[in-house]
């Protein structure tokens, strides 16, 4: 499944609202402007990633890193480095994406913020099962160790059974990935987070089609699909159409592949992304 594949390289959805984890006080007593900029700059640089404009969410993160900088504020830095890491890792710059969470390590790590330091640790962790740089297991192992450490962020905790249900997947232990996936879900769906629980479903559909279970992906696609159709979610919907385009051409079903990947096809250009439209239209041709 290149597609699903391809998907995840880009973590477009690995979407945390970082806001919701701010460490900034709700005192009046002192001065937090440049910090509210840097939290408020972390949401619109997800946003935009959440969109497919990783260039422009880049140059946002940069500079709402430096912002975090300027403020002296570890927790702002260490997860400045973490949507950034992200972001380069969602441009291909994997070996940037590595050292920007080593950075996010050190600094939690300096400041002995241990719940934030695992968070660190396993975003990378999650970049080297997605790169091939570790193996699955051992990735499993890492994150089953530092999410004992995750407990005050649910959408942190949330994001550690993301991972885990990824390991599971490349283990090709399915019936576990699903469940792990599902824990993740229902962490969203309480928190509301409707991009991530558009991802995880769509998680949840790459797992059943590696298992073999093409109705069961174009119905957990199909759900991916009604929740970015609610939030208006165009790369989201894109991307959802064309994975489904692959689900139906390995079923055998070339007649509805063809219209799903004529429908993805609509929305890149719609959006203006000539390199998807392109890639879209080679599955076409094929």
């Amino acid at each position: 499944m290149k597609l699903f594949k391809y998907y995840f390289l880009l973590v477009v959805s690995v979407i945390l609202i970082f806001s919701a984890c701010s460490s900034v006080p709700k005192s009046t007593g002192e001065v937090f402007v440049i910090r509210k900029q840097a939290e408020e700059g972390m949401e619109k640089a997800n946003k935009h990633a959440s969109q497919g404009n990783y260039d422009h969410a880049l140059l946002l993160i940069n500079d709402y890193k430096r912002m975090a900088i300027l403020a002296d504020d570890p927790s702002l830095i260490i997860r400045c480095s973490l949507v950034r890491g992200n972001i380069l890792f969602s441009l291909g710059r994997v070996d940037e994406a590595l050292a920007e969470w080593d950075m996010a390590i050190a600094e939690a790590f300096r400041d002995k913020n241990l719940e934030l330091l695992s968070v660190s640790r396993v975003f990378k962790a999650r970049g080297n099962l997605l790169s091939n740089r570790a193996s699955a297991q051992s990735v499993y192992d890492e994150v089953n160790r530092e999410s004992a450490n995750i407990k005050n962020y649910p959408l942190y905790i949330a994001f550690s059974w993301q991972v885990k249900g990824l390991a599971f997947r490349s283990l090709s232990l399915f019936r576990e990935a699903e469940d792990a996936i599902r824990r993740s879900l229902a962490i969203h769906e309480k928190e509301k987070s409707l991009e991530n629980v558009s991802f995880d479903w769509y998680t949840i559909a790459s797992i059943r089609s590696l298992a073999g279970l093409h109705a069961g992906a174009i119905e957990a696609l199909e759900k991916s699909i009604e929740i970015d159709r609610k939030i208006e979610n165009s790369w989201g919907l894109a991307v959802s159409w064309r994975a489904k385009g692959d689900v139906y051409r390995n079923a055998g079903r070339q007649n509805e592949a063809l219209d799903a990947y004529g429908k993805a096809r609509t929305i890149f250009a719609a959006m203006r992304n000539d390199h998807e439209v392109a890639e879209t239209d080679k599955k076409i041709r094929n």
